[in-house]
């Protein structure tokens, strides 16, 4: 295998090392940062959007390149770029309340892309975006429940029930914005 295959394979593993692919994934990146600064102020885990850039970065650009965009936007709050809500930035900010649903973006964005590969029916986009967020949400209040001293009902109020009719209405604004624009 010569060196410029290897680059193509290993160093460049975008979908087709395209620039357009790129550049999606990286504005997929920066709207989940954007969303993130969208808050509306609880304890210990603020209301944002972001779990529904996550969910539509998954929809729009397929499972590898929505995971990538989620794992850049991860990367780039742990080496110090203020973008996680409330401009929070830091490797710690992963150790913190908020850590198990912000690792847990790549994988939601991953099972989004891949549930929709053949199918993007209204229906079929919404339960995959449930899924996805459920996803999201138990991670993080089991990761939370860390900070409730053990207390896995008390996380699960706090870190996922509270969030259940505010996702629930991110989760069907999403799915009936990438219905509109399949039909396009």
């Amino acid at each position: 295998m010569t060196t410029k295959e290897n680059a193509k394979r290993f160093i460049l593993p975008l979908s087709a090392t395209k620039s357009k692919d790129a550049a999606l994934v990286l504005l997929f990146s920066a709207l989940t940062f954007l969303s993130a600064q969208i808050i509306i102020p609880a304890q210990p885990v603020p209301f944002t959007l972001q779990t529904m850039v996550v969910l539509l970065s998954g929809a729009f650009l397929g499972a590898r390149n929505g995971a990538y965009s989620q794992i850049i936007y991860i990367a780039a709050g742990a080496i110090g770029i203020p973008v996680f809500a409330g401009f929070g930035f830091g490797f710690m900010k992963l150790f913190g309340p908020t850590g198990g649903y912000l690792l847990a973006f790549p994988f939601a964005a991953f099972l989004t892309g891949y549930l929709l590969e053949k199918n993007r029916s209204f229906l079929r986009v919404f339960v995959s975006f449930l899924f996805a967020d459920a996803m999201i949400i138990l991670s993080g209040a089991l990761y939370l429940s860390v900070f409730f001293g053990g207390n896995l009902k008390a996380a699960l109020f706090s870190g996922a029930v509270l969030f259940s009719v505010w996702d629930i209405l991110k989760i069907t604004a999403a799915a009936f914005l990438v219905v509109a624009i399949k039909k396009k």
